[in-house]
């Protein structure tokens, strides 16, 4: 007789796939941010694990969390000072996106960013309030354990809590809005173009201002505008992460506009331009499907009203003598009634 999983059982193997994937993805991305240190070769001013774990958090629920700390872990343990500090880290690091998970729920977050309200506790409760926590844990173990120096410690503290808030910001957009929304392929050949043309355009200017020795960053404005008012969420969430990854590359490689700034003075820069560049590109295009769904709910409105209004029988009467009395002077003969 074959084996039939019972539904508890079928149950438990979703839930271990699920923390699977995410200890899978979360050192995959671990290995990709970094490259981007700048700090003892583990800390890094762009973390996209971080935006990975909570948006998995959000999609999935808590279950999925001992994944995250699996994944933080054999992520540290190559680069960890020592074995007790990874642990710690490790715990910093999940510790961080579940408090920021809370915290979202208890806002009455939702995933599709379709609200301002949505935005701003992405921006300031979970990315810049609860990464607070693992820029904390993580800064004050290295320098428990005598990784740091004394003089370094807000430095690296600064480049943890930027990285953690921009993976945060950054990464969890991208995969939230390509989980909830409903793709549609046949669209107009005129929109695909402006999508391409949208695309090269963020491209084109990111990498052209930050190849200059002089600052030319608010160009990438007008570009990040235009994705957020003609495509919403699904373009606005991409041309940000194009600009953030751009932007961090080239203060990692010290180029243009970073080239001749300090470690501290770097992340500032970073923070300050990667959260204007996110808040007008995610609270703009919120601010327009805020409007478009106000305007749907205005014509539904006056479709239902003027439907009632036809079904009033003082209007059908006055509707049939306007009828009966224009026919009659028009001289078009007898006039017919129309129909109820």
């Amino acid at each position: 007789m074959p084996w039939t999983a019972s539904p508890q059982s079928r149950r438990c193997l979703v839930v271990g796939a699920q923390v699977l994937g995410v200890a899978v993805v979360y050192f995959l991305a671990a290995r990709v941010g970094l490259q981007l240190a700048l700090v003892r070769g583990q800390v890094t001013p762009l973390w996209p694990p971080t935006g990975i774990a909570l948006a998995c958090l959000l999609l999935f629920g808590m279950r999925c969390w001992p994944g995250i700390t699996i994944g933080a872990f054999l992520a540290n343990v190559f680069v960890g000072p020592t074995f007790p500090a990874v642990v710690a880290i490790s715990a910093g690091n999940t510790i961080a996106p579940v408090c920021a998970c809370l915290l979202l729920a208890k806002a009455g977050f939702r995933p599709d960013f379709l609200r301002l309200k949505d935005v701003l506790a992405l921006v300031f409760v979970a990315a810049l309030g609860g990464m607070l926590i693992s820029a904390t844990i993580g800064t004050g173990t290295l320098a428990a354990v005598g990784a740091l120096e004394p003089g370094d410690f807000w430095a690296t503290w600064s480049v943890w809590w930027t990285g953690d808030a921009m993976g945060v910001l950054v990464i969890a957009p991208v995969l939230l809005v390509a989980a909830g929304r409903r793709w549609q392929w046949r669209v107009p050949l005129v929109r695909w173009l402006e999508a391409a043309g949208l695309v090269l355009g963020v491209v084109a200017v990111t990498y052209a201002v930050t190849r200059l020795p002089i600052t030319m960053l608010f160009l990438i404005f007008p570009v990040l505008i235009w994705a957020a008012l003609r495509f919403r969420q699904a373009g606005a969430a991409p041309c940000n992460l194009i600009v953030t990854v751009t932007i961090v590359l080239a203060a990692a490689d010290r180029n243009g506009p970073f080239g001749d700034l300090d470690l501290l003075t770097t992340m500032i820069t970073l923070q300050a331009f990667n959260g204007s560049a996110t808040l007008t590109a995610l609270l703009l295009a919120a601010i327009t499907s805020e409007r478009d769904a106000a305007q749907r709910s205005l014509q539904r409105a006056a479709t239902q009203l003027s439907d009632a209004v036809l079904a009033l029988e003082p209007y059908r009467l006055l509707n049939r003598g306007l009828f009966r009395n224009v026919r009659r002077g028009a001289g078009d003969g007898p006039a017919t009634t129309p129909p109820a």
